[in-house]
C-alpha cells in the first residue's frame, strides 16, 4: 500500500455488527487488508488473513470446518491462530504455512479489529462507543457497506453540521444552525464542536419528538475520536428550562453514532445509529428513527450518502489538494490534524508497518 494512505494502521476498525458473525465465513476489507471473520464454537471471534497460503483463494470461498477454515481451492486447513493444520496429499506440513490473524474485540454490539502491528493491539485503547450498547441510550442502526467515499469526508460531514440547512431541509435543518457561533476544543486524541441554539423555533423533526409547543433551545455537540469515531449529543428543551446548564429535564436528547473503517482509499464501511434515552420502550418509535434515518434513498443518512459519492466523484475527476476552507471546517480540521498525526507517529515509528509493505 502507497505511503501516502489516508488511514492509520494501528488503531480499532469495526468490521461487523455482533449479530452479523456466526458460524459461516464473512469476508471484509479493512484499511485495505483482506479479512475473513467468523464465530468459533466458544462464541469468540476469529479474523484471518482472506488468502490461502497456497494459491491466494480468498479463505472465504471455502467452508468452516469445527473452529478451521478450510480452503475451498485445494483443501488447506487453517486453525483460527492462522496456523495450517493440513495439506492435502502429504503427511508433513511446512512450517512456514500460516495466514495473519488479526487481534479482534468485540463491544458494543461491534466487532472490532486491529489491521497494524499485532503487538500495540490494545483493548484498553478501544474507542468509546457505550451509547451503541442498548442499554441507557436505545436505538438499532445499520450499516452502508462499501460506501463509496474516502472516510475522512464522512468525518467533515458530521463534524460540520451547517449542511443540515441543505441537505436535510425539512427534517433536522434549520437557518438557526447558519446563524449561531459553535465552539470547537480537542485533545491529542479528540476533537468537539460545541453549539447552542437559544430561543428557536424547533426543526420539524425535533418538534415532533419534544411534542409540545414553543421555543426550545437545541444542542449539538460532536465529538470525534481518532481516527474514525464521531458521536453526536443532540437535542431540544423548552427554552428557558436550563438545558444549557445542565437540566435537560424538560427536552428531548439523542445521539448520531458512526463508526467508521476505511475500506480503501475511496471506500469505506459507515457503521451508523441513532440512540436516544426519552421513550425507550417505544418499540415503534425505534423502527420509526431507523426509518428516519434510512429509508429507500429518503432517509437522513441516504441523503448524505449521495452527497459523498457525489463528492468523492468530483475529487477523482477534479484531483487538487488542498480544499478550500471556511470557519464552519474548524471541527473537520482539527479532526484531519489528529489522524495526520496518528500517521505521521506511525512513519517514525521504527518498523511501522507500511514501512514492510
Amino acid at each position: 500500500m502507497a505511503s501516502g494512505r489516508p488511514f492509520p494502521l494501528n488503531a480499532w476498525y469495526p468490521a461487523a455488527w455482533g449479530h452479523e458473525i456466526e458460524r459461516a465465513l464473512a469476508a471484509r476489507t479493512i484499511c485495505g487488508h483482506d479479512i475473513v471473520l467468523y464465530r468459533r464454537a466458544d462464541g469468540a471471534v476469529a479474523a484471518l488473513e482472506d488468502a490461502c497460503w497456497h494459491r491466494l483463494l480468498p479463505l472465504s470461498m471455502g467452508r468452516l470446518v469445527g473452529d478451521q477454515v478450510v480452503c475451498g481451492y485445494h483443501g488447506l486447513v487453517f486453525n483460527s491462530a492462522g496456523r495450517c493444520t493440513h495439506m492435502p496429499a502429504q503427511k508433513t506440513i511446512n512450517p512456514s504455512a500460516c495466514v495473519r490473524s488479526y487481534p479482534v474485540v468485540e463491544r458494543h454490539r461491534l466487532i472490532w479489529v486491529w489491521p497494524g502491528d499485532p503487538a500495540l493491539a490494545d483493548p484498553a485503547a478501544m474507542p468509546d462507543f457505550h451509547w451503541n450498547d442498548g442499554e441507557t441510550w436505545k436505538g438499532e442502526g445499520g450499516t452502508f457497506y462499501s460506501l463509496k467515499c474516502d472516510y475522512r469526508l464522512v468525518v467533515d460531514n458530521l463534524m460540520d453540521l451547517t449542511h443540515e440547512t441543505y441537505v436535510h431541509a425539512g427534517s433536522i435543518g434549520d437557518d438557526a444552525i447558519l446563524d449561531t457561533p459553535f465552539e470547537v476544543t480537542h485533545t491529542d486524541r479528540a476533537a468537539t464542536m460545541t453549539r447552542w441554539m437559544i430561543d428557536i423555533d424547533p426543526p420539524p423533526f425535533w418538534a415532533r419528538q419534544l411534542g409540545r409547543p414553543g421555543h426550545v433551545d437545541r444542542w449539538q455537540i460532536v465529538t470525534f475520536e481518532a481516527p474514525a469515531v464521531v458521536v453526536g449529543d443532540v437535542g431540544v428543551a423548552l427554552t428557558g428550562s436550563g438545558a444549557p446548564e445542565g437540566d435537560r429535564s424538560q427536552g428531548v436528547n439523542g445521539a448520531f453514532l458512526a463508526a467508521l473503517a476505511p475500506e480503501t482509499e475511496t471506500s469505506c464501511h459507515y457503521f451508523w445509529n441513532f440512540v436516544r434515552t426519552f421513550r425507550t420502550d417505544d418499540e415503534q418509535l425505534t423502527r420509526d428513527l431507523q426509518r428516519a434515518h434510512v429509508n429507500d434513498g429518503k432517509g437522513v443518512y441516504d441523503q448524505d450518502h449521495v452527497v459523498l459519492e457525489a463528492q468523492q466523484r468530483a475529487i477523482d475527476r477534479n484531483p487538487r489538494s488542498p480544499f478550500y476552507n471556511l470557519n464552519i471546517d474548524a471541527g473537520a480540521l482539527w479532526a484531519r490534524r489528529l489522524i495526520d498525526a496518528m500517521l505521521a507517529r506511525e512513519q517514525r515509528s521504527a518498523g511501522a508497518p507500511q514501512a514492510a509493505e
